[in-house]
C-alpha cells in the first residue's frame, strides 16, 4: 500500500511547490505531514502504510496563495478518501486555482 499526491497550480500552469499538506486517519491522527517539492509532489507520503479505512488529505491552500502574493477563496482543501484495498496504490491529485480546486482518483 502506498499513498502519493501531486498538486498542480492552474493559475500559473506549474506544479504547486511549497504547499503544506497532511494526511490523517478518520480519528484525526496525523500520519504524515510535509510540503510539496519542486514538482508539486509529497515525498513524505511514500513511507506511510495504511490499513483499510477513511483518510483525509488536507492542503493549506490559503498559506500557499498568500506566499505567492495572492489570495484565494478556500483556506484549505480537504480530500476525504477511502482505502478499501490496503495493497493498492492510492494517488491523491489536486488541481488548484485561487477560487477552486478539483481532485480525482489517480493512478
Amino acid at each position: 500500500m502506498s499513498i502519493s499526491t501531486h498538486v498542480l497550480d492552474t493559475a500559473t500552469g506549474t506544479p504547486a511547490a511549497g504547499l503544506a499538506y497532511s494526511l490523517a486517519d478518520d480519528s484525526g491522527t496525523v500520519l504524515a505531514a510535509g510540503v510539496t517539492d519542486d514538482d508539486g509532489r509529497g515525498p513524505d507520503l511514500n513511507r506511510v502504510a495504511v490499513p483499510a479505512g477513511v483518510y483525509r488529505m488536507t492542503f493549506d491552500t490559503g498559506a500557499y496563495q498568500l506566499s505567492r502574493g495572492g489570495t484565494g477563496f478556500y483556506p484549505e482543501a480537504v480530500v476525504c478518501f477511502q482505502v478499501a484495498d490496503p495493497a493498492a496504490h492510492h494517488h491523491i491529485p489536486l488541481i488548484l486555482s485561487p477560487h477552486g480546486y478539483s481532485t480525482y482518483r489517480g493512478s
